[in-house]
Parts: structure tokens; sequence; C-alpha cells
């Protein structure tokens, strides 16, 4: 493909199309055609390296960051994106020392920077990081509905749940169409039994506007309980339709419990033992909260792979938080995750598996057979 007349900027341009579309191999493609024509373009090599990140490429991303930065030594997306990358590595006060970088830059309440900031901090689950660097940039920017919607998410991971709603609920005034986040915040007032409020918020998201089948069905089942209305009510045929259109689109939770029902069916009905770490599949890295393999276990760390090849470090909780962003949808909370994956334990094998705490949660799977404790 050429692409002859195309100044620098307009390759970069490109370039951010393909790679907001989802096209990672033509953005590439792109970027690397550009740079055959402008090798010194700093943006095409930044460019270059969000789509290896994007791709999973991160030794790769790593290299174009750092061709960039020293091309430009203050080029603020370079710093960002290095830090990014080298947090997929466990290299986590390196990555710091790049995000401090924006504040040397002076460029401390840039909006876009401390968002990725921010966001990149929660992937990997160093939450109090994140919530200090989104309170700052809240106090900057307190009318931008993104950056009160990041706060309350990571508010909730630290068990602030209080101050979870509050910004959750500021993000929604300042722009009512952010379904995801009002999914969420349905979900914070299920857990804490307010059942009318969770259903007056998912009731304001148009069903196609779900992409997880546990709040559709949570709505039926509220506005059977709370509204009086039955399963066959005309007013929930609109919220049986996208139910099953959901329910029939399997997760990696299906795909692990069908590789543990098989080895059940082959092995005459008896669980399997969960297999040694030597024989089980190589892992592959996932694209958000996988640990590196480079990353260290400390005392309160732990490292468990699941039947699938993947691969998890942290506490206990933050491995299970882990495994919800990978496995399910990130804005589910961690509660409901383990309280879904429990029920099709229960319906597969007929065996209860404990979700009120993570470490019972991961020991029990593990002694089903689901997932290895490798530490």
């Amino acid at each position: 493909m050429s692409f002859s007349f195309l100044s620098s900027e307009e390759y970069d341009e490109q370039a951010h199309q393909l790679y907001d579309a989802g096209e990672y191999e033509r953005a590439l493609e792109l970027l690397q055609d550009g740079l055959q024509r402008y090798p010194d373009a700093v943006d095409l090599h930044v460019g270059i390296g969000y789509v290896r990140l994007a791709r999973e490429e991160y030794a790769w991303g790593l290299k174009a960051f750092e061709q960039a930065l020293t091309l430009d030594p203050d080029h603020e997306d370079g710093w960002v994106g290095r830090g990014e990358v080298l947090l997929k590595f466990g290299r986590v006060e390196e990555a710091l020392c790049c995000f401090r970088k924006i504040d040397d830059l002076g460029l401390t309440d840039d909006l876009e920077l401390g968002l990725a900031i921010g966001r990149a901090l929660y992937r990997e689950a160093l939450f109090r990081e994140s919530r200090q660097g989104l309170v700052s940039l809240s106090a900057a920017h307190p009318e931008v509905a993104e950056v009160r919607a990041a706060l309350g998410y990571t508010l909730h991971a630290l068990g602030d749940d209080l101050g979870a709603r509050r910004e959750l609920r500021s993000a929604l005034r300042f722009d009512n169409d952010l379904h995801e986040v009002r999914i969420y915040l349905s979900h914070l007032h299920f857990e804490r039994g307010d059942l009318e409020s969770a259903l007056r918020d998912l009731e304001q998201v148009p069903p196609t506007e779900h992409w997880d089948a546990l709040s559709v069905w949570r709505y039926i089942e509220l506005k059977c309980s709370l509204d009086g209305c039955s399963e066959r009510d005309p007013v929930l045929a609109p919220w049986r339709d996208r139910w099953e259109e959901l329910k029939g689109e399997p997760d990696a939770i299906d795909h692990i419990l069908a590789e543990v029902e098989t080895a059940f069916e082959e092995a005459g009905g008896e669980y399997p033992l969960p297999a040694a770490p030597a024989v089980l599949p190589p892992t592959h890295p996932l694209p958000v909260l996988s640990a590196g393999a480079e990353m260290p276990l400390t005392a309160e760390s732990h490292r468990v792979r699941t039947a699938d090849g993947n691969i998890f470090i942290g506490t206990w909780e933050e491995i299970v938080i882990r495994m919800r962003d990978a496995l399910s949808d990130p804005s589910e909370p961690v509660s409901s995750f383990m309280h879904r994956a429990a029920q099709r334990v229960r319906q597969l094998t007929g065996r209860d598996l404990p979700c009120d705490d993570a470490e019972s949660f991961i020991r029990e799977s593990a002694r089903m057979g689901l997932l290895s404790i490798e530490d």
C-alpha cells in the first residue's frame, strides 16, 4: 500500500483513526510506512509504541517509546507511553518516574495525560497512586465527567463506597449519557441493599446499551420484585431479548468452565485435580491487569494460573480484580463477578464456590481444578 503524498502529520492523524477503530495491523503498517519517509518524526514513533502496547507487544512498544524520547526528551506522550509499558513489566518505580516527568514538564493538570496515567495505574491495581493523581486532576477539572467517573471507580476499588457513589453521581450530572457509569452505580446501590436506586439507574440505560447479561437480568428481577411485573410482561420484552443475546455470547469464564467440564467427563465424573504448572498451557499476556512474568512476588503476593494458562499476580483481592477485568466486564463489581462465577460452577458441578471473600474464592477454585496456586 502506498501513502506517498502524506505529510508526517497526516500519517499520524490517519493512524490515530485506525487505532481508535481497533484496526491495529493497518495502523502499524501506516506508521511504519511513514517512518520510512520521516524517520525522525517523533509522533510516529510514539504512535507505533501505542499500537504495540495495544497488541500486547510490550518489548517492541518500549523500544518505540524510547526511540521517541531519544529524538525528543520532553515529549509528554512518549513519557506516558513508556510508563504504561513499564507497568506491564512490573517495573513500577520506573513507571512512576516516567509519570512524574509530566509534572516536571509543567503538565500536571493536562486532562488527557492525567486521565491516561490514572487509568493505567488503575488497570495495574495501583489504586492509591491512581487516586492521588485523579484527585488532583479532579480539582483542576471539576466538571469533567470522565475524571469524576475514573475517580469513582478507583475509590470503589479502595473500599470507599460512599466516595465512589458520590463521584459517579457527579459524573452523571455532568454527562447523563455515560451508560457504563450508570450501570456501575446501579451495581453499587444493589450491593448496599438500595434496590429502588439500583432499579432507577438501570431503567435509564436502554437495553441495547447493556453489554453484560448480569445487569439486564438484574433489571428484570428488580422490575418483577419491586414493580410487580411478571417475567412475560410485554414491557420487559426488549430486556428479555437483550438478555438472550448476551447470555448466548460465552465469555472467558464459560470457556474455563467448559475445559473443566470436559476434564470432569473424561475423568468419569471425578473432579480433576489442579494440573501441575509444568503441564499447563503456556501463558499469554492479557490486555489488562495481567501480571508480567518479571513481576516479583512480595510477602503478600500470590501467583495464580487459570486452566487456560493465564497468570495473575497480587494479593488475593488484586488477583480477583485482575481476573474480573480480564475475564469479564471491568465495570462489574467484584462481588457480582464472584457470585456469577459461583452460580455457573454450581450449575456445572453442583458444588458451592464461596464468594464472600477473595482468598476463599481462589482457594476453592483451585481445589475444583479451575486454577492453580503457584506460590
